[in-house]
Parts: C-alpha cells; structure tokens; sequence
C-alpha cells in the first residue's frame, strides 16, 4: 500500500492537509486500505503531491490523533486495527457538478440490466428448505477426485496444455471426452470441428445471437421457456416470438411460419419438464429442413433422466444439420465451473470459434484440463449414477409430499431432472408465496419470470430439489403447504 496513488487539487478550498486526511481516511473506510496496512512515507508522499514533508507529517499525526493510524517507532505509520470500527463517516468522493458528467443514458446501445431476470439469493445456503434450481449439493461431490485430477493435471507433461494461450483453440483431451463419452448418449455423433467449448450454456447463445441475428430476424422461443435465452436473443434479433408449449413440448403450429430460429428443450422441456415425442420431432426436423431454417436445441439437463429410456436428441435424428446442439456440465458437476458446448456444423463451428476470440479466446485451459481428467478417468460416470440414485430418492419424497399438500398441482414426471413445475388455482400468487415462504426460511422460484408476458401466469412456481438435503423435503413442502392455507391462495 505504500504505492498508494492520489493526487490533489490546489483549486479548492480546502487545505492541502485536509485534502491529504480526506483522501487517506476514505481509502481506510472503504477498504482500500486495510488494518495493519503501511501508508505511504511522508517523504515518498510529500515528493508525489510535491508538498511540504510537514503538510503530509500533520495529516498523518491528525490521522493517529483521531484513532485512524498508528505511529510506529522507525517504521511509520500504520492502519490501525480498528480504524474501519470509527462512526465518523468518510468524505464523499471528490466529483465535479453533475452537469459535468457524462449523461450515461443517452450512451448506452443497449441496457442489459433492465430485462426480467430469475431472481435468487446468493445466500440460499443459509436456508434450511432451499428449493431452488440450479446449484449443486457440495454432500454430492467427489471432491478428492476432483483433486486428483487437478493435482496429475498439473504433472510437467501436460503443463503446456493449460498454461499456452491457445488463441482459438480447446483442449483435445477434453474435446474428444465429449465426442467419445458425452454425445454418444445422446445418440450424436461428431467430429473435432464440430465441436466448441463455451463458458456454459448462456455463452454459448450469445455467440449464436451474435453469428444469427439481426434487425430483420425473428426468433421462436418456448413460452413458458428459458428466460435467459429470451433475453440473450432479444438483445440481437428484431424480435422474439413466443412459442406454445403444451404436454409434448412444443407446439407446432402456425405461429413457426414466422420464426427463422427456433430455441426448444426437447428433451426436458424448461421449465415445465415435459418431453417432445419423436413424431413431433420429426415433424420439427421436416419443417426446418423445407424452409432452411435453424433449430437450436438446449439439451441442459440430459444426464438427469432416471425414471424412463432416454430419447435420442433432436440432433441425433439430424440429417441435414438444421440442429445446432447446445450442452453443459453446469449440472453434472458444478455450475461453478463455467464449461458447455456447442455441437454444429465445421461452418457454424468455425464462425463461432473466430467470434469467441475476440470475447475471451478460450475457456480456462486448467479448467478444460481437469474436466478432460475428470472424464476420461471415469469419475463423472460415477457420479452421474450417485447423483441418479439421490435425485430418484428427492423426486419420490417431493413427489409424495406435493401429491398430499398441493394434489392436483404438477403433472406426474416422465423424465426425471432435479426440479418440479407447480399450476395452482387462479387465485394463486406466485410472488406472494414466495415471499412469505423465504420467512419461514422455504425458498421456492415464482413461475411468472419464465412467460414472455408475466401478467396471467401468477399461479405457477418452480421447486427445485438438487441442493436440498432429503430430510427437509418433506418438512419444507409441509410448510409450504400451511403458508398457502394461511393466505388462502388455494381457492
């Protein structure tokens, strides 16, 4: 912290040495300058600012007066220990007048922040009944093989394969793992190029956005569907249609005449869990095959069907590659991780691979490595059959519990998949019920984010059941069930 770098303004009032206290103390209370810390020398800081050494000497000395610094005998001046403790508020930051600043919003090409976004707090671990989708039980993860694997990926050998910038290039190791083990169940075959690796599934439809969408272009979306992908395609095309979904997935109707994209979760329809037959299938394949148009198919939570014979993916039965194929390891092994992929045709590959340069080059090369490991050394394997065998004992209690405090309000599971997707009566508030439940310590996800237009569709809500321990399901749902009698929502 001795290289602390601040200037001065002599044009203001204020003295010099206040302006040194000023700078030195807000630096201390927000954090900059943490306790214990060294500050600048009076010598090095009077030759920066080009003040007198007695100038910085009696700001300092003020500073030790007042409980903020220590003097230390032949050291200097130090933080001290509970400086950031002091109720006496720091300086505001020095700024111009308002009318000086830049006006941000006539700047902005786009304002990202304010879409509708799912909603979860960081803190769900401190929930005792966190229903919510999407994060990992850390009770589940084989984490000394995961060490394992990152301790042989650091062997000298294979050094050069994480630490190289490789430009535009993915791990080998990795990219075949997933062309021998992952896409095989999936019944997809592929070569090298064709196949990239994103930094998960959200990176993998921005670069698709970007490859496809212009002002001219409409995209297809599952309404109820992904909200994230809804917002990702309506920051590039010119508009975003949304799609019906009915039992099987899907609906084909007239309203895909006017789609040039098409975005579905065949397999596990998202949210609402449901799964396209394969006529419907193949009548989508038929369909983008006579007019050209792009299929993109979100297969994100494959791995976690263990109540039925898996279906091939839409990609499978894809002979004319309209199907762009997207895949994560989010939820096979951490959503921490940041690691998807994308499995299209050399053409599309090669212009995703040469955009993905210029955001990030590549995903972490120690990342790929590891997971490449972690694969091939059959530990996701594994843990995909620990992982069937807790989710099918979550589902079952979950399932029980829902069928005597909510009957009649979500459609009995086909595939599987580690969350639930409740309709309740009209009179249902989604975001009233979530509400009230997250002070009883329940967290549970409104359904209304996931529909293209919220108003309507405040009867449904989502409970996921992958990071929940299986004791406090039943617990949890209980209630869940009282809160919804309470506020009578279920009439």
């Amino acid at each position: 912290m001795r290289e602390l770098i601040f200037d001065i303004d002599r044009t203001q009032q204020a003295t010099l040495q206040s302006q040194i206290r000023a700078t030195l103390v807000n630096a201390i209370l927000s954090g900059q300058l943490p306790p214990g810390s060294p500050t600048p020398s009076t010598r090095d800081l009077a030759r920066r600012l080009m003040v007198s050494r007695n100038t910085v000497t009696l700001a300092y000395l003020s500073m030790v007066d007042d409980g903020y610094l220590e003097a230390r005998d032949r050291s200097g001046f130090y933080v001290a220990g509970d400086a950031a403790m002091l109720a006496r508020p720091a300086p505001p930051p020095r700024r111009g007048p308002s009318t000086d600043r830049p006006d941000f919003s006539r700047l902005f090409a786009v304002r990202p922040s304010r879409q509708r976004n799912i909603d979860k707090p960081l803190n769900w671990h401190d929930y005792p009944y966190p229903f919510i989708y999407g994060q990992a039980d850390p009770a589940l993860f084989p984490i000394a093989e995961w060490r394992e694997c990152t301790r042989q990926s650091m062997n000298r050998k294979w050094l050069d394969a994480w630490t190289d910038d490789r430009y535009t290039e993915d791990d080998p190791m990795l990219i075949d793992q997933i062309r021998q083990r992952l896409l095989p169940r999936r019944g997809i075959q592929a070569g090298r190029d064709e196949i990239l690796v994103t930094m998960g599934a959200q990176n993998a439809l921005y670069l698709l956005a970007k490859l496809f969408c212009g002002p001219d272009s409409v995209v297809g979306i599952e309404d109820p569907g992904y909200p994230d992908a809804r917002n990702i395609f309506s920051l590039h095309a010119g508009s975003v249609l949304p799609l019906s979904v009915d039992g099987g997935g899907l609906v084909l109707d007239s309203a895909l005449e006017r789609c040039g994209i098409v975005f579905t979760t065949p397999s596990h329809q998202f949210p609402t869990g449901v799964t396209m037959g394969i006529e419907r299938r193949r009548t989508l394949l038929d369909w983008a095959r006579r007019n050209n148009r792009l299929i993109i198919e979100d297969d994100y939570e494959f791995e976690a069907n263990y109540l039925s014979e898996p279906t091939p993916a839409l990609k499978a039965l894809d002979g004319n590659d309209p199907v762009i194929y997207v895949g994560s390891l989010s939820k096979s092994l951490m959503p921490g991780l940041r690691l998807g992929y994308l499995v299209a045709a050399p053409e599309i590959i090669a212009e995703a691979r040469a955009l993905r340069r210029l955001i990030l080059r590549h995903p972490p090369g120690n990342n790929q490595r590891v997971a490449a490991l972690f694969l091939a050394l059959g530990y996701h394997d594994r843990l995909i059959g620990r992982l069937h065998r807790t989710y099918r004992e979550r589902q079952a209690i979950l399932s029980r519990a829902l069928s005597e405090h909510f009957p009649g309000w979500t459609p009995e599971s086909r595939f599987g998949g580690t969350s639930c997707w409740l309709t309740g009566p009209k009179t249902l508030d989604g975001q009233r019920l979530a509400a009230t439940a997250l002070q009883k310590g329940v967290l549970i996800e409104p359904g209304d984010i996931f529909f293209a237009e919220p108003e309507g569709h405040d009867n449904h809500f989502r409970m996921g059941f992958s990071s929940i321990p299986t004791d406090r399901i039943e617990r949890g749902v209980e209630i869940l069930g009282g809160l919804v009698r309470e506020l009578r929502l279920d009439s």
